[in-house]
């Protein structure tokens, strides 16, 4: 008997402001086609005056245990991916907890930027698998637009904000890849290249939270091979070939990445689901909310297998393999 960790909800929220690529192009020296062209995003969510990580964390959160009929009483614990915290410290996954009425089990946060859902994803398995909590939820949630240079026409393009959440319940399974669940995990990382994508600061060392630094080619590069080859790794374990997916989830970088990867790993366009071109990238938030908004649109269904797939400043990446 294998104890497998089954998604049984999923949550989603967008702040209400919506930025155009018209909007900015009335801030920096863009346009609608060069943003479109580039990076396929057409627009993105902001976060009001005052909203924080934690407020969309909890909303997501709360829509999470809707969907899947569970009370905040009943989970055993929480856990946040984001790099963009309420504050320094406490953790925001607590503050997330308390405003959900979530008063026992613990909470805390994960943070590998863009791979960050998926790392709270395995961390949360292996809690269960271990028996340590029967019941999870798992928040990515980020206010990237408060860490960008609104000046930068390279990155302010790119990002937005907004929190998607799950909820995991141990199930015994047959240890086969029939299982429901979250059937395996491939996390990496390699500091060797932080230096393509980070801030420019830090509580140790500028004292300042600082803001996105990117180069942006060796990202590219670096994405559209570590994904394909986590994504071989990740069915090669399995035995599976490509055509065994019903959905492949990437993390929504732009387009082209997305693009460039599927192509590589032998997935047809029709079978990724994107959601790049109205969210934007919301790092650690975006492979759930387009987990939820394709839930909620029929496209992901009981039973269908389902691949996610994500890379991060770090670098980071990783994938999870799942059973729905």
């Amino acid at each position: 008997m294998t104890i497998r960790a089954i998604i049984t909800g999923c949550g989603n929220y967008l702040p209400e402001k919506v930025l155009t690529n018209d909007d900015l192009a009335q801030m920096v020296d863009t346009s609608d086609e060069w943003i479109t062209q580039r990076v396929g995003i057409r627009s993105r969510h902001i976060a009001a005056e005052g909203e924080c990580t934690s407020d969309m964390g909890a909303a997501a959160a709360t829509k999470a245990l809707q969907a899947a009929n569970i009370k905040p009483t009943e989970v055993d614990f929480l856990i946040c991916a984001t790099t963009t915290p309420d504050k320094t410290f406490p953790a925001t996954g607590t503050q997330i907890q308390h405003k959900i009425g979530m008063a026992q089990g613990f909470a805390f946060d994960v943070q590998a930027v863009c791979s960050g859902f998926v790392y709270a994803l395995a961390v949360a398995n292996n809690f269960i698998q271990q028996g340590q909590g029967k019941t999870a939820l798992v928040v990515g949630a980020e206010t990237f637009s408060r860490i960008v240079d609104w000046n930068d026409r390279g990155t302010c393009v790119l990002f937005g904000d907004g929190a998607g959440a799950v909820v995991l319940q141990a199930e015994k399974g047959a240890g086969t890849v029939k299982d429901r669940g979250i059937l395996s995990t491939h996390l990496y990382s390699d500091g060797r290249h932080s230096d393509i994508l980070c801030t420019d600061g830090g509580a140790s060392t500028t004292k300042t939270t600082g803001v996105v630094q990117m180069q942006g080619r060796e990202v590219f590069r670096h994405a559209t091979e570590k994904m394909a080859e986590v994504v071989e790794e990740t069915l090669k374990e399995h035995n599976l070939g490509p055509e065994a997916l019903d959905w492949f989830v990437p993390h929504q970088a732009n387009s082209r990445i997305i693009q460039a990867t599927a192509k590589r790993a032998n997935f047809p366009m029709d079978k990724v689901i994107m959601t790049v071109e109205r969210h934007g990238n919301t790092s650690a938030a975006s492979i759930p909310l387009a987990l939820a908004e394709a839930v909620d649109e029929g496209k992901i269904k009981q039973n269908q297998l389902v691949l996610l797939d994500a890379l991060g400043g770090g670098l980071t990446w990783g994938s999870a393999l799942i059973r729905w």
